[in-house]
């Protein structure tokens, strides 16, 4: 298993009129915590793309939503790979908020993709590589 954590603080733009995280937002939050997790891997998403022609599209989002997050709270998010990925990486996210309290969890699963042909691939050894030591 591999984790990594992210701070992220709530803006007043990111909020509706009652002053909670906007619900569509929340994705946004994932993809936070999935970049830089690769990027404490030694890698990025930009390399990836620009470098390997590799792309990464969501085919799925589950999301449970437990308590708001509110305006200018301190958000810490926890990406969790609990597998070794092949052609698919399945991202999970806990999101919590300055109490250290669960207040959303999500999975998001995409697929390795080579930007030229569109095909599914597997992962690249770049993040097999990285990732051996935790699996």
């Amino acid at each position: 298993m591999y984790k990594h954590k992210f701070n992220k603080r709530v803006r007043y733009s990111e909020t509706d009129k009652m002053g909670f995280l906007y619900y569509g937002n929340y994705p946004a939050l994932y993809e936070i915590g999935r970049v830089e997790m690769i990027r404490s891997l030694g890698l990025s998403y930009q390399k990836m793309e620009d470098e390997m022609g590799i792309m990464l599209p969501v085919v799925n989002l589950e999301v449970r939503y437990l308590l708001p997050a509110y305006y200018d709270e301190e958000l810490e998010i926890h990406t969790i790979l609990d597998e070794m990925p092949g052609k698919i990486i399945l991202f999970r996210h806990e999101v919590y908020n300055q109490e250290k309290t669960l207040i959303n969890k999500a999975t998001v699963k995409l697929f390795f993709t080579d930007t030229k042909t569109n095909k599914r691939i597997s992962a690249p050894s770049s993040i097999t590589d990285a990732l051996k030591e935790y699996f």
